[in-house]
């Protein structure tokens, strides 16, 4: 169109401009990660707190979780397209958080699979009408657009996908991190993308099972990969060792809320009290830590 006409169409729809692309790393060939700040989900947070990324095959992309909002996911696609113009084949979400779901939307015009854990679409479903709720909250104005895509691809167990070159083994897994958890394992690098499986430096936080996340744990240690990529924090030089930070808080946790118990203690003064000997080991520690005690407490009550 010519000039003027195309500036009066920019001055009109200033919300179909493209978006900056975010900032993505190479973590290893074919592998692209954004990391998010680490913040927690409260009134303005943003949308750009976890890790997100794509893998580049021959015959097109994987999308890794697309951040927590419809705009971060269009600038997760501008990261794409600074890369390469292979077709999105696929968006795969790891588990049903709204910081790694609500940039589905901005991936629906490239009409890819959106792939997830079996029990993903009945855990959107579940939880829609809160999340949509928030979500002006969350991350105001670029709430716009937020909806719900539940998986076209649900993984029961494993399943492999082709991007050409390279296959992605994708692995469900019993409740841990949430219900709905899955893994990705790119064949070509051997990069595993743990999703929040494995927190780094951010204090893990648990919404599923904490005695089935200690499970899922000991199960990734044997995961042949050589590199891991977090859904929270940088990618660790040993992620065999970051797995084991992990596992000695949640293993700590479990121990000290199970003594609380036993000695007759409230909720209220256990959250003052569980894993403090892991304070100062974790960013957003007093938050999440009493969150995770709140959690954890009416459960192991039962035991």
């Amino acid at each position: 169109m010519p000039y003027r006409s195309f500036a009066l169409f920019a001055l009109c729809f200033p919300l179909l401009s493209i978006a900056d692309p975010l900032p993505v790393e190479q973590a290893a060939p074919g592998i692209y990660v954004h990391h998010g700040v680490h913040k927690d989900i409260d009134a303005g947070y943003g949308g750009d707190i976890c890790n997100i990324g794509f893998i580049v095959g021959d015959k097109g992309v994987a999308i890794i979780d697309s951040g927590g909002s419809p705009k971060i996911g269009a600038q997760l696609r501008e990261a794409v397209r600074k890369v390469t113009h292979l077709p999105i084949l696929y968006v795969i979400n790891t588990h049903v958080h709204p910081d790694h779901i609500f940039g589905n939307a901005a991936f629906k015009d490239d009409h890819p699979a959106f792939v997830g854990h079996e029990k993903l679409a009945a855990a959107m479903a579940q939880r829609k009408e809160a999340y949509l709720r928030h979500q002006d909250e969350w991350v105001g104005a670029d709430a716009a657009g937020s909806e719900m895509t539940p998986p076209t691809l649900a993984v029961k167990s494993t399943q492999t996908v082709d991007l050409g070159g390279r296959t992605l083994l994708l692995t469900a897994y019993p409740a841990a991190h949430t219900h709905a958890d899955l893994s990705v394992l790119d064949s070509a690098t051997k990069t595993l993308w743990t999703g929040d499986l494995l927190f780094v430096e951010r204090t893990p936080s648990i919404d599923g099972d904490i005695k089935g996340w200690l499970k899922v744990i000991e199960q990734l240690h044997n995961t042949p990969a050589t590199l891991a990529i977090p859904g929270h924090g940088p990618v660790p030089a040993d992620w065999h060792a970051a797995l084991d930070n992990e596992h000695r808080y949640l293993a700590t946790l479990l121990d000290d809320v199970r003594a609380a118990i036993k000695q007759g203690r409230t909720m209220e003064q256990t959250m003052d009290t569980a894993a403090h000997s892991e304070q100062g080991k974790w960013t957003l520690f007093d938050i999440v830590n009493r969150r995770n005690v709140n959690f954890v407490f009416p459960v192991l009550e039962w035991e």
